[in-house]
């Protein structure tokens, strides 16, 4: 086996699955973004207008946002896998086997896959897009005119995905394959990046009460000065999740309770800090992302419902505002769905790591039940802090929105509170606990304990 082979740090291309998966959700997103905003840019253009940019730029900020999620959750995915062979990885440095050399095996493999998965991906995108296209050219939606099949910006988008997946490897590998986890250093510019994070957070939630204020003037760069601050304050959170992350998921582990299998759930939630904060922070980001848009809808609404409207000025301002609502949750709820994929993985990724530590909790007398629990229950606190926060965070961002553009004109400050829609991510939320628990727990339990004991 050469020293560049994949199998060297992953084991084997399965192990990789989930960057497959990620990539290719990322590039089926792309294609249809952004083969969408160019036919519609062409019919646009032919009716005379600039729609085409508008769409291109719209169309590059969600894109990005998925890119982001999905190099989040590749990096946790890939840490999960090299975590899971420390052992191995360990005896192949003592045998001469160096840090290069197995990053460069590693990042082959996760190129390997990501290629194949964003092909597949921009090929299934690009085909829904197109089929779209015709179904509304023939009920003349569309006009008729000459549209391009694979449009340049999709092909580029297709390797931006390959390239965010090999740079987020080279990332989340650094420290794992460096060696430097084995004699304990510390990362000398660990105190820059928390102040860094203070700074940009404080820097944002200033810009974020001077939108409100400018709102209540009826300033028209109310609503600017809400997005950079929202802009700030999310660079500065993440900056400094691994400060704030860990305690919240202890926290929301509390609540679930004081038998055995909750405290272990507790313990095994935030073992690994680094590993905590990255399977949380790709649901947060989705959820956060969700709810800004639909609370700011909703406090929009609410707001426009108190003017001195008549009846059907009020019905087309709710048409309007349902449509686009449902059109910026359509653009932004892939990125959500890509955080699901990857927590669910790492899920269960981390329970296959732990198969020596499940058989001797079997062997001390723990039953199939409570290991289940515990896997369970673990879920639930990872995902229930990112859920949380989310809702929260996302309620505050949407309703300084609101406020920013109409504060003038509405008396107090509007805070939106769909509840239909928090309902459906709270039960968003169950679903992916039964997903990213019940197989691995099955698994975890399927394995005799004498069987668990022997796993090197």
């Amino acid at each position: 086996m050469r020293a560049t082979d994949y199998r060297l740090t992953a084991g084997s291309l399965r192990e990789l699955s989930t960057v497959g998966v990620v990539c290719g959700l990322s590039a089926a997103y792309a294609g249809i973004i952004l083969t969408a905003s160019d036919f519609l840019g062409a019919a646009g253009d032919d009716a005379g207008g600039n729609l085409g940019v508008l769409l291109s730029i719209v169309s590059s900020v969600f894109i990005m946002i998925a890119l982001f999620v999905a190099a989040l959750v590749i990096s946790n995915g890939v840490d999960t896998v090299i975590a899971g062979r420390h052992r191995q990885l360990e005896l192949l440095r003592l045998i001469g086997a160096s840090a290069k050399q197995l990053r460069s095996s590693l990042t082959r493999g996760v190129a390997q896959v990501a290629a194949i998965g964003a092909g597949i991906g921009l090929v299934a995108g690009v085909a829904v897009a197109d089929v779209a296209r015709v179904v509304m050219v023939s009920r003349d939606v569309l006009p008729d005119i000459r549209y391009g099949f694979l449009p340049p910006s999709t092909v580029i988008a297709a390797l931006a995905v390959v390239g965010v997946a090999v740079a987020a490897t080279l990332i989340g590998s650094r420290k794992t394959l460096s060696g430097k986890s084995v004699t304990g250093s510390t990362n000398s510019f660990r105190w820059l990046r928390h102040l860094s994070a203070v700074v940009l957070t404080a820097f944002g939630a200033l810009l974020l009460v001077g939108a409100c204020l400018l709102g209540e003037q009826g300033s028209e760069a109310g609503f600017f000065a809400a997005f950079f601050g929202t802009a700030f304050a999310s660079v500065g959170l993440l900056l400094g999740a691994q400060l704030v992350v860990p305690a919240l998921v202890a926290g929301f582990g509390r609540l679930l309770g004081g038998t055995p299998a909750a405290m272990l759930a507790r313990k095994n939630a935030v073992a690994d800090k680094a590993r905590t904060t990255r399977s949380t922070i790709g649901l947060f980001v989705g959820v956060t992302l969700i709810v800004t848009i639909i609370a700011g809808m909703t406090s929009l609404q609410e707001s426009i419902e108190r003017w001195d409207l008549t009846a059907q000025e009020l019905e087309d301002n709710r048409q309007a505002m349902s449509m686009m609502t449902w059109v910026l949750v359509g653009l932004i709820v892939i990125s959500v769905i890509i955080a699901a994929v990857g927590f669910v993985s790492t899920m269960s990724l981390t329970v296959i790591s732990r198969t020596r530590e499940i058989g001797m909790l079997r062997a001390m007398g723990f039953t199939a039940k409570q290991v289940r629990q515990t896997i369970t229950l673990e879920s639930v606190a990872l995902s229930g802090t990112a859920m949380t926060a989310g809702l929260v965070l996302g309620t505050l961002f949407g309703a300084i929105g609101s406020q920013s553009l109409i504060g003038a004109m509405t008396p107090g400050f509007p805070i939106g509170l769909p509840l239909g829609a928090f309902a459906a991510i709270v039960l968003g939320t169950v679903a992916l606990v039964i997903a990213a628990s019940l197989p691995p727990s099955r698994r975890a339990v399927s394995v005799a304990p004498v069987d668990a004991l022997a796993v090197v």
